[in-house]
This record gives structure tokens, C-alpha cells and sequence, in this order.
């Protein structure tokens, strides 16, 4: 051991378990990466395919052409959808193009589509709770016809809200919100709207919700929570959040080792360490190899869940 090594300092890392990719984000990739493989490059992509930096500059070194608009690419070249979903409009716009596309969305997001479908013709009045302008939400109002559904951001959103019936409206939510701030929410429309229809199960995704409660069991205590994601992924973000809702000392999001600030570890002995659910693992393993660099590190794992759930490929790419 030389005498830097020796005089590095301790440092704990906990590092939470489930962390990264769900099973959305890896189906999302792969209908990428196959759809390059069985048609060729280029292949083009309507918005990011995933909200991470790293895993869009990968597939576009594979051959994936990112737009936001599918005008923006040839009729004759496969279009993918990203896994936020889109618009109804975007799928009825490649047709009349006659494009091959391949739609990327999220199984949990098209539950979300269903379910509010299911509630306008029921002939409720629908409000869903999420963020404006995330492309998830975009594409859930896009169902269906506009101005059927209402955007709830805040507690103070449902004080404002006054359905044309109030015995009969329904909510769904985006998938990626924070768990608790979204219960505050629902509370407050249920206590304004007591007949109010739910999901059948929590529209908030499994995966969002175990990195959150993994982030709670790490953050107690914890000088510092390191968040791997991007500034543009929301579940990314509402980690930020729930780390220091959950008693840590600071928490920072980093798009990967080259975010990280070494001044924020001064006096540090115990730092959180998680990954949004678009950010792949070798960004986290390249935190932990720089502080291993500076400090003698142990790291604990913290494992509240385990995730077992894998999404099918379209058939067009299995077959």
C-alpha cells in the first residue's frame, strides 16, 4: 500500500437496491437496438428514447437518429416512439405516411392510456396529475380528444378544480412522480370529491416507487445522496427530492462522475449512492471507482426490493 492509500479516508457508501434501468427502460433500448440490427441504420426516434444522455449518445453511435417530430424523418426508414408514450395523433400521423414504426412506450404508460380512455367513455370528467410538458404527460392528454383532461400539478391545483359534475371524475397520475407528494394530492381530491374514480392499482410504476423507498432506507442519516440521472428525467429528480424529504444531509443529482463535486464530501462518512431509472449501471460503478480513489471505501448495500419484472419485445423484432 503506498502512503497516499494510506492516509485516504473512510467513507461508507450505501448503495441503493433496486437503482438504474426498470424493466421499461431495457425494453425501450432493446426495440432500439433490434430494430437497428433487423433494419439497419439509420433508424429514427421520436424524442429520447429514454431520458439519459449516455444511453441516447450510445444509439446514435449504433445508427439512431433522434427528432422530435416524425416529419422530421423519411417515410421509407423505421420510426420508433420513445417510452414516454405519444399522442394518439403521432401513431395516426405515420400511418397516413405509410412509416413502419415500433412503439417503445412503456407498458405501465399505456396502462395509464387505458385507463383513461376507460374513464372518458364512461363519460367522467378525468384530472391527471403529473408535471406540464413532460413528454409522459403530453402523450397521456394526447388519448384523448382536447380539453377532456385536466392537468394537477399541486395541492393547490384541487382547490381550483371544479368539475362541470363532481359525482362523477376520475384521476389518473403519471408513472414517474414522487410517491408521497402524489398521496398529498389524491388525499385533497378525495377529500373534495369523495366518489372520485381511482386507478384499479397505483398508476405510479413499481420501479419508481422501489428506488424511492430505497432511496428513504439509505438517506436517514446520510451526509450526502448521490443520484446517477438527468436533469431532464423525472424520476431522477423526485429521488433529489425524497432523499432530502428522508433526513440526508444534502443530495445532489449527477449526470455521471464528471458531476461530482469532491467539496461536497468534505466532513462526509456515510454517502447514499442511486441511479435514476434510465441511467445504466457502469455510471454508478464509476462513481464508486473515483472515491475510491480519495477515500477507503466500504460499500453496503441497501436492498428493500427485488425486482423480477421483464417487458416482451414487439413480435416484429423477436420473430
Amino acid at each position: 500500500m503506498n502512503a497516499h492509500a494510506a492516509i485516504r479516508p473512510p467513507l461508507t457508501v450505501l448503495l441503493a437496491s433496486p437503482r438504474g434501468f426498470c424493466a421499461g427502460v431495457d425494453r425501450a433500448i432493446q426495440i432500439v437496438e433490434r430494430a437497428i440490427e433487423k433494419f439497419g441504420a439509420p433508424v429514427y426516434v421520436r424524442h429520447e428514447i429514454v431520458h439519459n444522455r449516455h444511453v441516447v449518445d450510445r444509439l446514435k453511435a449504433m445508427g439512431a437518429i433522434f427528432v422530435e417530430e416524425i416529419d422530421e424523418a423519411p417515410a421509407d426508414r423505421p420510426m420508433i416512439f420513445s417510452a414516454h408514450g405519444v399522442p394518439k395523433s403521432v401513431p395516426a400521423a405515420a400511418k397516413a405516411r405509410e412509416m413502419l414504426y415500433l412503439d417503445a412506450t412503456c407498458p405501465l404508460v399505456s396502462k395509464v392510456h387505458v385507463e383513461a380512455q376507460r374513464h372518458f367513455e364512461a363519460g367522467r370528467e378525468i384530472v391527471l396529475i403529473g408535471h406540464a410538458g413532460h413528454p409522459e404527460v403530453i402523450g397521456t392528454m394526447g388519448q384523448l380528444p382536447e380539453g377532456t383532461v385536466t392537468l394537477i400539478e399541486t395541492v393547490e391545483d384541487v382547490a381550483t378544480w371544479t368539475p362541470k359534475d363532481a359525482s362523477n371524475a376520475a384521476f389518473v397520475t403519471q408513472t414517474t412522480l414522487s410517491v408521497d407528494d402524489t398521496t398529498e394530492i389524491i388525499e385533497a381530491l378525495r377529500a373534495r370529491f369523495p366518489g372520485i374514480a381511482a386507478p384499479h392499482k397505483e398508476d405510479i410504476c413499481y420501479a419508481t416507487t422501489n428506488r424511492q423507498e430505497a432511496v428513504k432506507h439509505l438517506a436517514e442519516g446520510t451526509d450526502l445522496v448521490l443520484v446517477v440521472g438527468s436533469k431532464n428525467s423525472s424520476n431522477s429528480v423526485r429521488l433529489v427530492e425524497v432523499a432530502l424529504k428522508g433526513g440526508a444531509k444534502d443530495a445532489r443529482l449527477i449526470d455521471d462522475v464528471t458531476g461530482l463535486d469532491f467539496a461536497w464530501l468534505n466532513g462526509a462518512s456515510r454517502v447514499g449512492l442511486t441511479a435514476g431509472a434510465s441511467a445504466p449501471e457502469a455510471l454508478v460503478q464509476g462513481v464508486i471507482d473515483a472515491l475510491s480513489e480519495r477515500y477507503e471505501v466500504t460499500v453496503e448495500e441497501v436492498a428493500p426490493a427485488l425486482e423480477t419484472v421483464t417487458f416482451k419485445l414487439p413480435r416484429i423484432l423477436t420473430a
